[in-house]
Parts: structure tokens; C-alpha cells; sequence
């Protein structure tokens, strides 16, 4: 792969997951059929710079395993899952099913574009417990990869 095809791909994912994490915020708030987020979604942004199967991954799959991605990540928390704030809530859920199922992306990008959403959607510093909890998260789910990275 050259460097512009990387670059590409890696700008058409932070797209994908952009709009993954405001249908998912969408999905836990409004409780829209899955189908019909998409629909809209495709419907009303240009979707010609975007990953759209790992738009597609992440709407479809996180709610698919929501319990088990709940489960992975509620034991590092230091409050109850009830009372994170719905974006926390939604970029948790997306950054530990990245983790968990796209070993293709390196643990370190999962958790710095989840940050990255964190400072554009969250509260002031919501970031930084988002950083934490998927940092703890990493080390459970890709303990080789992190444990290479110190």
C-alpha cells in the first residue's frame, strides 16, 4: 500500500467512524430501527469519501454484541455504566468493538480516534476517561500487541 492509498483509507475511516459514532449516539437515544439510521445517514451526507463498510461494521455490529462489549469495559469504570454520559457511553462501546474485532487496526489508532471524537462530541474532559478505559481495555483484549508496543 503507498503512503496516499494509507492516507486515504485512514481519512475515509475517521469519516466512517464520525458518522458511526453520531448513528450509534442516535440509535441508544432515539431507538431507531439500525436499517433506517443507515437509510438516513446515506441519505443525507456524501458518503463518497467514507469507509462504508466500516461505517457499515460498526452500526451493525456494535449493537449485535452491545452486553459483551458492556461487559468487557464496565469492570474499569469508576462509576456504574448507567451514569456515563450517552457519548462516552457510544465511543466505549465502538472503541472496545474495534479492539475486539478489527485486529487489523492497530490498538493505538482505535484509542486515539475514539479520543479524537471524545474532544469533538464530549464533555470538556471526557477524553481523557476515554483514553484510560480503552487503554485498559487494549491491554485485555490485544495484551501481545501492547505488551510489543512498551
Amino acid at each position: 500500500m503507498t503512503r496516499a492509498t494509507h492516507s486515504t483509507l485512514a481519512a475515509e475511516r475517521r469519516k466512517a467512524r464520525h458518522y458511526g459514532m453520531q448513528a450509534l449516539y442516535q440509535w441508544l437515544m432515539a431507538g431507531a430501527t439500525l436499517n433506517g439510521i443507515e437509510a438516513e445517514f446515506r441519505a443525507e451526507y456524501d458518503f463518497a469519501r467514507v469507509d462504508l463498510e466500516y461505517f457499515q461494521a460498526l452500526l451493525h455490529g456494535v449493537p449485535g454484541c452491545v452486553d459483551e462489549l458492556e461487559a468487557t469495559f464496565e469492570p474499569l469504570l469508576d462509576r456504574s455504566i448507567d451514569d456515563l454520559d450517552p457519548i462516552e457511553r457510544t465511543l466505549l462501546r465502538m472503541g472496545t468493538f474495534e479492539l475486539k474485532e478489527r485486529i487489523d487496526v492497530p490498538y493505538k489508532v482505535v484509542i486515539n480516534e475514539e479520543v479524537a471524537l471524545a474532544k469533538k462530541f464530549g464533555a470538556t474532559d471526557s477524553h481523557k476517561y476515554i483514553n484510560g478505559v480503552l487503554d485498559k481495555v487494549a491491554r485485555q483484549l490485544r495484551k501481545a500487541e501492547t505488551d510489543a508496543a512498551s
